[in-house]
């Protein structure tokens, strides 16, 4: 996966690439046990300071999206639920409720955010149902 920063975005560089991550894990772009660049590595390619992108990389970890193998690296996770199915739902619940707000505000009809949803849905990688 090649990562990309915009300097130009009011969003900080450390969480574009928090954002690039965990799209990409959701994707499928960046498989399970996958290695990412180091540290120094990425920080060198994409021209900013190491301690933004382990910043980023705290963050994901933390996060439980990618685990630190002491002298190896930096691997996606595993996809863990640590929440509970209800915990789970009540999260996504208010997720939804923010697009949705947001897709009313901008001018959407219902029919088009539905199709808008289903046709971003597939570009995803989902798991089986649990």
């Amino acid at each position: 996966m090649q990562f990309q920063i915009a300097t130009s975005s009011r969003v900080p560089i450390y969480q574009q690439l928090v954002q690039q991550v965990r799209a990409g894990v959701a994707r499928g772009e960046l498989a399970e046990d996958e290695r990412l660049p180091s540290v120094r590595q990425l920080s060198r390619d994409l021209v900013i300071n190491p301690n933004t992108v382990a910043r980023a990389y705290t963050e994901l970890e933390r996060d439980g999206v990618l685990h630190t193998r002491p002298g190896l690296g930096v691997f996606v996770a595993p996809v863990r639920n640590d929440l509970t199915k209800d915990a789970r739902k009540r999260r996504l619940v208010e997720l939804l409720d923010s697009f949705l707000t947001e897709a009313v505000h901008l001018g959407f009809s219902r029919e088009e955010v539905q199709k808008l949803l289903a046709d971003r849905a597939g570009r995803f990688q989902w798991t089986s149902p649990a």
